[in-house]
């Protein structure tokens, strides 16, 4: 196989959520010395990009995204080992969570995986994450971007506690807030002093690059 072949055979099977192929396939791109970063950009996030559009248009559900998911980390695993330090270094790096009250995960667990197919650096705090908690990962990790989401209207005040921390640690300007969540908007995302805000996983990419500024 050549070049494009591996990389559309990864594309291709990711969005098959075809985890046995990625990985035969991302073997197959260091035996052949395709570099692990173009096979992971160039094969699997350009399948999960293929995965997002289908979700946003309603031919692909959730179930079949975390195979797709399962599929790419996969490839992902056998891959990782083999990044350049310069690029792994160069990664923007994000801190994700569901805020401190809430236990709804599915809408962050997507947003994780289309932003890690993306290139991103993920730090998943899980759900009902503690403010404090999420605020100092931000400052510790020297993070770009501070990913939260809620799906109650009683745990949106605690995003703005994120930010209000954030701000106390004296990292505010370091670190881009971005919210999400059924009950939440671009007017709630101003309001609360947020950055920016994401109607779904899609957008939740787009927002998240030009957050980082890639």
């Amino acid at each position: 196989m050549d070049r494009a072949e591996i990389l559309k055979g990864l594309a291709d099977a990711t969005v098959a959520g075809d985890a046995e192929t990625t990985a035969k396939l991302a073997n197959e791109a260091l035996r052949t010395g395709i570099d692990a970063y173009d096979a992971i950009m160039g094969g699997c996030a350009e399948g999960m990009k293929v995965v997002s559009n289908k979700y946003e248009t309603g031919e692909m559900y959730v179930p079949e995204i975390l195979l797709s998911a399962e599929a790419m980390y996969a490839a992902i695993d056998i891959l990782k080992p083999h990044l350049k330090v310069e690029r792994a270094a160069a990664q923007a790096k994000v801190v994700i969570g569901v805020v401190e009250g809430d236990i709804h995960d599915i809408g962050k667990n997507l947003v994780r995986i289309m932003l890690d197919a993306s290139g991103f650096k993920m730090f998943d705090l899980g759900r009902d994450v503690p403010v404090k908690d999420m605020a100092a990962k931000a400052a510790t990790e020297g993070a770009q971007v501070v990913a939260i989401s809620t799906l109650m209207t009683t745990t949106m005040p605690n995003m703005k506690r994120v930010v209000d921390e954030l701000k106390a640690l004296g990292v505010k300007d370091k670190v881009k807030v971005l919210i999400g969540g059924a009950p939440t908007s671009e007017e709630f995302a101003k309001s609360i002093g947020a950055d920016a805000w994401a109607k779904d996983a899609t957008a939740a990419i787009k927002v998240a690059e030009k957050l980082a500024g890639r």
